[in-house]
């Protein structure tokens, strides 16, 4: 009787647990990740627990189960479901023992004879493969809409039933048939969840399986990871990145270090400037680039590099005036205007546009 206190208040203290991490808290949080451990945890001693206590046996039936002992069926259930929001670097671990958690709560309804029709031909298919299950075996999408839709309006219906059910939860606890019913309800809707994460589980290990694997000798050595000019950064402090050479490199002829020694005697040649002059006359220039040549000059070179053209044909030259004593040509000038004149009056203006026209 003790242990069945004990049960008792470690799955209610887990159902609290598990209603706490639905607030606020980012899932990925120290806090979130901590508070989701120690349910897991408490999870993990109510199934031992219950194991210990033989509270579920293969020789019952689902009316030996007492209404009260109903919702430890689920435990495996919520502990495969906790699972699946830990931040662990091994997400293919943690996915595996997320299904084994969903499918040890499969098997023991489907020892009770628990699952209806349609989830033991699904738990069946589950079983002959485990990694490639899914929901939709067809691969037409309109079958798979049809199955996404009427899977929806299932756990919309189920999830409407469980609400309905836990309206009065003071009536339940005087109440032995409306709490069966409400603990069977339960495992339905989390029966219907199972299916769907059991696929969602097989894509998501289908996609880690065509990741390249880490490399884990190269994390022994970072270099190794390096491109050759940042290896050799970290062993020269003179590497840089720019393409072009600076200032003194240029003349220095591209050699780098000191110029002159300690003693004063010069180790590379180089070039006196009068860099305090040039910067005193750079003080009060405009902050615009200024012109180098006036517009004179500048035409001057385009004509010296051959980007000006001077004269031309014969269209370069003034229009020819007309030979009044040239008949012929007067009378070629009047035909063709004759003749222009005739076009015009047999074709008029907007005769051809015919695509505006009612």
């Amino acid at each position: 009787m003790e242990s069945q206190s004990n049960i008792r208040s470690l799955f209610a203290s887990s159902k609290a647990q598990r209603k706490d991490l639905e607030s606020n808290l980012e899932p990925s949080s120290a806090v979130y990740q901590e508070n989701l451990q120690a349910a897991i945890a408490t999870l993990d001693e109510c199934r031992r627990l219950a194991d210990r206590l033989s509270l579920f046996s293969p020789n019952e039936t689902e009316d030996d189960i007492a209404s009260s002992d109903l919702q430890y069926l689920a435990i495996d259930y919520y502990i495969a479901e906790l699972l699946l929001k830990t931040n662990l670097s091994d997400r293919k671990g943690i996915l595996k023992q997320a299904q084994k958690g969903y499918e040890r709560y499969l098997a023991l309804l489907d020892s009770y004879v628990m699952l209806p029709a349609p989830d033991r031909k699904l738990y069946e298919r589950y079983l002959d493969n485990r990694d490639g299950f899914s929901l939709m075996s067809s691969s037409d999408p309109a079958a798979r809409r049809d199955v996404k839709i009427a899977r929806f309006k299932q756990e919309s219906q189920l999830k409407s039933q469980l609400e309905h059910l836990s309206e009065d939860p003071i009536a339940l606890q005087n109440d032995d048939a409306a709490l069966r019913d409400l603990h069977l309800a339960e495992l339905q809707l989390h029966t219907h969840q199972t299916f769907h994460t059991l696929d969602l589980i097989a894509q998501e290990l289908q996609i880690l399986s065509l990741a390249p694997p880490p490399s884990h000798p190269g994390a022994a050595n970072p270099e190794l990871h390096l491109d050759p000019r940042q290896r050799h950064a970290s062993h020269n402090d003179s590497y840089s990145d720019r393409l072009d050479r600076s200032l003194p490199q240029l003349l220095r002829g591209g050699k780098a270090g000191p110029i002159l020694s300690k003693e004063g005697k010069p180790l590379q040649p180089f070039t006196l400037l009068d860099h305090r002059q040039s910067v005193r006359n750079g003080v009060f220039r405009p902050d615009h680039s200024l012109p180098t040549m006036t517009i004179d000059e500048y035409l001057d070179e385009e004509k010296r590099r051959g980007g000006i053209i001077d004269g031309g044909g014969a269209g370069d030259g003034p229009p020819a005036e007309p030979n009044e004593d040239d008949d012929r040509l007067a009378d070629a000038e009047t035909m063709k205007a004759r003749e222009w004149d005739e076009f015009k009056e047999a074709n008029p203006r907007g005769s051809g546009n015919t695509l505006n026209r009612g």
